[in-house]
């Protein structure tokens, strides 16, 4: 349990006054998780995108692994909520920023992988990175899917592909798009993502 703890403690709480005994920062559980996850994904970019080359699993290893990104995947387990931070007003307003939260999630990586292995770690990779919608979408957007249709399309002699929006969903802050790609009125792909350009992406991925 003390591992966890130190995976949510940013080094803001290291010198709260209110902490008698001495208190470990995440950092170093940052190190180890980066490490881990950069392997996990790599691993898994290299076996489903046998036809990628060097260059563009590294580019989109790099949009996986950002800070932003993994802000976001953070975000949607409310990682924030439960890292410790120093008792300030500023240190309080850490608790949302894009650093504080991917540095969290790097940590829990790498607490997971010290306390339960290799599998589990990457088993908590898949269910909360791969399986989340904007991984998709971020592997579509970098392998460029709807240039590779059109280059289809063309070599074989056929019409553009025609994307069209099938479904809105969601508040106005949070909207996902379903679209739907066809080509000579033949539904060819579909795919949901919460921008309109990431949704057309993967309807021509999976064409």
């Amino acid at each position: 349990m003390m591992l966890y703890q130190t995976a949510l403690t940013h080094r803001s709480f290291v010198h709260n006054p209110a902490t008698s005994e001495p208190v470990e920062s995440n950092q170093r559980l940052e190190f180890l998780g980066d490490s881990v996850l950069g392997l996990l994904i790599s691993d898994y970019l290299f076996r489903h995108f046998p036809e990628s080359a060097e260059g563009e699993l590294s580019s989109t290893r790099a949009k996986i692994v950002n800070s932003r990104s993994l802000a976001g995947f953070a975000r949607t387990i409310a990682l924030g909520d439960h890292i410790r931070l120093g008792e300030s007003t500023d240190h309080q307003n850490i608790r949302g920023s894009e650093s504080a939260l991917a540095d969290a999630f790097e940590s829990l990586i790498g607490a997971i992988y010290l306390d339960k292995g290799l599998q589990k770690a990457y088993d908590f990779v898949v269910r909360h990175i791969i399986e989340h919608g904007n991984f998709n979408a971020i592997v579509a957007a970098e392998h460029n899917y709807k240039s590779r249709l059109i280059e289809y399309t063309q070599l074989h002699h056929l019409p553009p592909p025609l994307y069209t929006v099938l479904a809105e969903a969601g508040a106005e802050h949070a909207k996902s798009f379903t679209v739907t790609v066809s080509c000579n009125e033949e539904l060819l792909g579909r795919g949901t993502a919460f921008r309109k350009k990431d949704a057309e992406q993967l309807a021509a991925r999976e064409a």
